[in-house]
């Protein structure tokens, strides 16, 4: 009797996220290198989103249009001006391109934007936990190990640009890939009255101010 190591005979696939520029407006940037190459298949990564950051349907919308990035969002309708706390989970499908100068290797960005968190106590920051992106091939006309890759339940076609049904797979096994931590500012809890109280003498002065603007120089019939 022959033990096959499945475990070490599935070489793993190398899958790296980049949190470009700064602020709330971020652009995620995914690369993947794998195993083989992939001849024939679409390769694909679902990146689970969190509460605290969000992807623009209608920004994405456009980018599809002009042809600069392909993914699906689930659910596609967002709350783009809920914060964190009020915000649900979003799964992100971003098909990936082939890069020229590597035939195992796929990338892809998409812009994701941080919402705006509830105050915290003693720290003046929050985080957002983003997990590593799951990879996923879809091989209309090739074959894929069944040691190595899995069905994967994804209910979307190949291609951004094609309706025809197709099923993708995913690592049977793959390492755990470190998490990205983003720092989100946040207001202080013990600030709260401090605030509450300048923002009333400041909405009572401005109404006062255009009030009296108003009735100077306003003409009333």
């Amino acid at each position: 009797c022959v033990t096959v190591d499945v475990q070490a005979a599935c070489r793993d696939s190398t899958v790296t996220q980049e949190l470009l520029k700064e602020g709330f407006h971020r652009e995620l940037l995914v690369k993947v290198e794998l195993e083989e190459a992939a001849g024939g298949c679409a390769v694909a990564a679902r990146v689970h989103l969190p509460p605290g950051i969000y992807v623009d349907p209608y920004e994405l919308a456009t980018l599809q249009q002009h042809n600069l990035t392909k993914a699906v969002l689930f659910p596609d309708a967002v709350d783009l001006e809920a914060p964190e706390y009020l915000a649900r989970d979003l799964l992100v499908l971003l098909f990936l391109e082939a890069d020229a100068r590597c035939s195992r290797c796929f990338r892809a960005a998409v812009p994701v934007h941080l919402r705006y968190h509830g105050p915290a106590e003693g720290a003046g920051e929050a985080s957002v936990v983003l997990k590593s992106p799951e990879v996923l091939l879809c091989c209309c006309h090739g074959h894929l190990s069944a040691e190595c890759w899995e069905p994967a339940e994804v209910d979307t076609p190949c291609s951004s640009d094609s309706t025809a049904p197709c099923q993708w797979h995913s690592r049977k096994h793959r390492p755990e890939y470190e998490e990205s931590m983003l720092r989100v500012p946040v207001g202080l809890r013990e600030h709260s009255s401090l605030v509450c109280a300048l923002t009333l003498l400041t909405t009572g002065l401005c109404s006062g101010l255009i009030l009296a603007a108003a009735c100077k120089y306003g003409h009333f019939s």
